[in-house]
């Protein structure tokens, strides 16, 4: 499970541990995020060829012969590119949560503005009330899943207030890079079931992308969650059980499950 452009794998926390019953889960941060170190050379790391071959790289060393992959926003688009390029025959499925082939460029730019420039806090209790606000779009989150989200997306500055817990440079990405994102070629060479979630709200993913990925390349099945935008937090029953459901049905269908370790 792969997570947005400025969040982390704790964002699963809740799907995870549901999938976990069954799977094996695997919920990283990338380079530049949470607990994954900042680049050096960001203008190198911070882009799309980049992470995917970050992910190359996990699922050789984890020996994964056979995956899911569920992700959201940059966490769907870097499954795009893996499964139509090294990772093609590997990534048995993909769920996509609101990230299409192309991103409009207002959306571009509003991601761009307020990830470049993060703020600081006094409290966690600050900064939790602004993510309540900048992360509205998420969706219903209990008071728990909302602080959870504020301790865990959090880092102390030198001056001892306290900011979002990213690489502000990993926002650069969207002006040096902007093709980055625009891969309709390398969806519409896909063959594997897709999975596409979508909030009904939101500017990411409009319905006009979303309706076209329905007809062009794997014919995405198409599920749109009302009362959120980008994206949906994938913590409520009924976004967690159109995944369940999903992946249910291609294990039904052929895929081999990785065995779950058994604690001695």
């Amino acid at each position: 499970m792969w997570h947005g452009l400025a969040r982390t794998g704790r964002d699963f926390d809740v799907i995870a541990g549901r999938l976990s019953r069954i799977f094996r889960v695997i919920c990283p941060d990338t380079l530049g995020r949470g607990l994954s170190q900042w680049s050096s050379e960001p203008a190198l790391d911070y882009c799309m060829d980049a992470y995917v071959e970050l992910a190359v790289q996990l699922v050789e060393g984890l020996g994964l012969r056979r995956l899911h992959w569920i992700g959201t926003s940059m966490g769907g688009a870097i499954g795009l590119r893996a499964a139509a390029g090294p990772l093609r025959g590997r990534i048995a499925t993909l769920v996509l949560n609101d990230i299409g082939p192309t991103l409009p460029r207002v959306a571009l730019e509003r991601i761009r503005d307020y990830v470049g420039r993060p703020p600081s806090f006094a409290t966690v209790t600050e900064l939790e009330a602004w993510m309540r606000q900048a992360y509205l779009p998420f969706g219903w989150q209990s008071d728990a899943q909302w602080r959870s989200m504020a301790e865990h997306s959090l880092r102390r500055l030198p001056d001892g207030r306290l900011t979002l817990h990213y690489d502000p440079e990993i926002a650069s990405q969207l002006s040096t890079r902007p093709r980055d994102y625009e891969q309709w070629e390398a969806y519409d060479s896909l063959s594997q079931p897709v999975l596409l979630l979508r909030g009904a709200d939101s500017d990411l993913l409009t319905p006009e992308i979303a309706e076209a990925m329905t007809r062009r390349g794997p014919r995405a099945r198409r599920v749109d969650f009302a009362g959120c935008g980008h994206a949906p937090a994938l913590n409520v029953d009924d976004q967690i059980h159109e995944i369940e459901r999903f992946l249910q049905l291609q294990a039904t269908a052929g895929f081999t499950q990785t065995p779950r370790r058994q604690d001695p």
